[in-house]
């Protein structure tokens, strides 16, 4: 039986840091969308965010890769990671709450163990992952109501969206493990970056026009905290909590993003959710930890010193 996972006090903090930047990405998306179309704000987030992970890999001394597959590969999880999933939750938030949102994004860690299992051999796909997916599904379903069986409307090709985000996710997770496990994290961070402000710069040129700069002093506070914080300092602590507390635990950040998410929605945007979408919430996060599986076996994470 595997040991229950071990989180040091400094994971911990790591951990709430990055559920909170990440839970504020929702929070900031919805501020600039009074003013920026959903596209021009991947741009933003991506493209703000380069300067300092660009200086995190100068101070730190790590030397950009050559390999122009290397870089090849950056343009695809660039697509997958930041690009597709970016555009289709602004997308989805003008339409549905940054709190549901943020309950619909926490598909991702089920996808990406169904993913995984269907294209990863050393992981396959055993009856407790399909088990907590069949729970994710249940969540989602008891978001989305039985109405979605006879009509779509725009609130549900929204929240279609956002669950097309955490699929690209999904599919990102399996595509860097494959092919981006030999440069450093934060160049796999930067060089990703890179390849997605190449990719978002003509479809939001086409698209919406060159991205009017001229904008409220609060909308400009919104889009840099989403690129600087829920991005750039977002993969930093990502990569910290990595080393200290391993890959597995990271799972656990995705129940704690919700929460967040929905509490500035309801502080800060005045967001009431349906009782449908915290059952549904609750169903998802069955479902995480199902798939996770150690704190079915243990019944609680340790906390160690």
């Amino acid at each position: 039986m595997a040991p229950a996972p071990s989180i040091p006090p400094a994971a911990g903090l790591m951990m709430a840091g990055l559920a909170t930047v990440w839970g504020g990405s929702f929070f900031f998306a919805e501020i600039a969308l009074q003013a920026v179309p959903p596209l021009t704000i991947a741009l933003h987030r991506v493209v703000w965010a380069l300067p300092v992970l660009a200086l995190v890999i100068r101070l730190r001394g790590i030397a950009l890769p050559r390999s122009p597959g290397i870089w090849a590969a950056y343009l695809v999880m660039g697509a997958l990671n930041n690009a597709i999933p970016f555009s289709l939750i602004f997308w989805g938030q003008t339409r549905i709450e940054s709190g549901l949102a943020s309950i619909l994004n926490g598909t991702t860690a089920v996808f990406g163990a169904v993913v995984a299992g269907l294209l990863l051999a050393d992981e396959p796909l055993t009856p407790r992952k399909i088990t907590g997916a069949l729970f994710g599904l249940a969540g989602v379903a008891a978001i989305m109501g039985p109405g979605v069986l006879t009509g779509l409307d725009p609130t549900n090709l929204a929240q279609l969206a956002v669950l097309g985000a955490a699929l690209s996710y999904a599919l990102a997770s399996v595509w860097g493990r494959a092919m981006l496990s030999g440069p450093p994290p934060e160049m796999n961070a930067l060089g990703m970056l890179t390849g997605s402000t190449l990719l978002m710069i003509p479809v939001v040129l086409l698209a919406d026009g060159p991205p009017q700069l001229a904008l409220p002093a609060h909308v400009w506070a919104a889009l840099l905290g989403l690129s600087t914080l829920s991005t750039a300092l977002a993969y930093l602590l990502y990569f910290g909590i990595l080393s200290r507390a391993g890959a597995a635990n990271l799972m656990l950040v995705t129940l704690m993003i919700p929460p967040v998410a929905v509490t500035l929605g309801a502080a800060g945007l005045g967001e009431r959710l349906s009782p449908g979408a915290f059952a549904g919430f609750g169903l998802i996060a069955l479902g995480l930890i199902v798939t996770d599986g150690r704190l079915l076996r243990r019944g609680r994470v340790h906390w160690t010193g």
